[in-house]
């Protein structure tokens, strides 16, 4: 009877030795001959933009879109008023003037989006934003050019155009 005891007492070591006693969550690490140490998470490369600095930017890119808005809001309603002066021959003066003032603020708004894009060009860790911001400026140059041509509708519409884009890199940031 002991040669029994100690046959089935060295079949259930054998198989106890076999079966898992650690967590499974144990089970998953791989084997490696030569034990490696963890490293530490590698520096953020100098050429990424730190998130102080990227913040900034796109607060900037935020406020910029702000004022693009508001500024197309009242475009809508002044480009009408324009179009309809405008075929009424008796307040010419006044029309030029709302005219210029339109071809003024639209200028202003691409000199914004001038610096707005050269600053992202030069910074390494916006690069992909830029490749989406590029060529905003042009784009509202082209809407003043509309716009002193008359063709106040289709100078709204490429406005709008670049309000798009702007949102555009909005959400690339995020």
């Amino acid at each position: 009877m002991k040669p029994l005891i100690a046959t089935a007492a060295a079949c259930l070591l054998l198989t106890f030795s076999t079966a898992p006693a650690t967590p499974a969550s144990a089970q998953t690490r791989t084997r490696r001959s030569t034990p490696q140490r963890r490293r530490a998470p590698a520096p953020a490369a100098s050429s990424r933009l730190d998130q102080t600095r990227f913040n900034a930017q796109r607060l900037e890119l935020a406020g910029l879109s702000k004022d693009l808005t508001r500024f197309l809001y009242v475009y809508g309603r002044l480009s009408k008023d324009l179009e309809l002066t405008g075929a009424q021959t008796g307040s010419a003066d006044a029309t030029a003037q709302a005219k210029a003032g339109v071809i003024r603020n639209i200028g202003v708004m691409r000199d914004r989006l001038d610096q707005l894009e050269g600053r992202f060009r030069f910074e390494a860790g916006l690069a992909t934003q830029y490749q989406t911001l590029r060529g905003v400026s042009a784009r509202a140059d082209e809407a003043a050019q509309q716009a002193a041509a008359n063709r106040f509708d289709q100078a709204g519409r490429t406005l709008l155009a670049v309000s798009e884009k702007l949102t555009d890199v909005l959400l690339e940031m995020q």
